[in-house]
């Protein structure tokens, strides 16, 4: 399966631009930073708003980290993409049957690649542009949860170990999964 044919498998809501794409991520990706920042420090108000910017932060991590994770490795290592796509997961299969519906409708950023740069791009570097994406958004999320638990914000570590249990089960998933981004790094390094 190539990336087109996965690109087909999504239900994809629109297509933007790669700048356009990249300041939207970058965006929420800044909006996620400054929920942490006011998580942190709301110390002496209500433990609520406190928790409500922590979730807020993670899903924002969650879902702007993804896209760009794959833009940014895959420019680094030579891999030139055309547009993005805002459209459900393209890996169903790794969630529940009853959150399938939920995630095959949120706005998951995708990347879609050059070709010519991709049949030019070696194995390897094609494996990690891949990987990149599913990595980012096991690893991102955590961290920002580990953060808030470091700077002692009320309900974080319940919350940090939620983030761990995902990002886990993110990883295990993928790995696992016919149409995950790990299963593309396979088929590259595979040839």
């Amino acid at each position: 399966m190539n990336a087109l044919s996965s690109l087909q498998q999504r239900k994809i809501f629109g297509h933007l631009s790669i700048v356009v794409g990249n300041m939207l991520q970058i965006a929420g990706i800044t909006a996620a930073c400054a929920a942490l920042a006011l998580a942190r420090s709301v110390q002496p108000r209500p433990a609520a708003f406190a928790a409500a910017m922590l979730i807020a932060a993670w899903l924002l991590l969650y879902f702007f980290c993804h896209g760009i994770a794959h833009w940014a490795v895959g420019r680094l290592l030579g891999i030139r993409f055309a547009f993005y796509t805002v459209g459900g997961t393209g890996n169903p299969e790794a969630y529940p049957v009853g959150l399938r519906w939920v995630f095959e409708h949120l706005p998951f950023f995708g990347v879609q690649t050059e070709k010519i740069s991709m049949q030019k791009a070696s194995p390897m570097a094609k494996a990690i542009m891949w990987s990149a994406g599913v990595t980012s958004s096991a690893i991102v999320p955590t961290l920002g949860a580990l953060y808030a638990w470091r700077s002692g914000v009320s309900g974080s570590k319940v919350f940090l170990i939620f983030a761990v249990i995902w990002a886990m089960a993110t990883l295990a998933s993928n790995w696992t999964s016919r149409t995950g981004d790990y299963s593309k790094a396979r088929r590259a390094l595979a040839g």
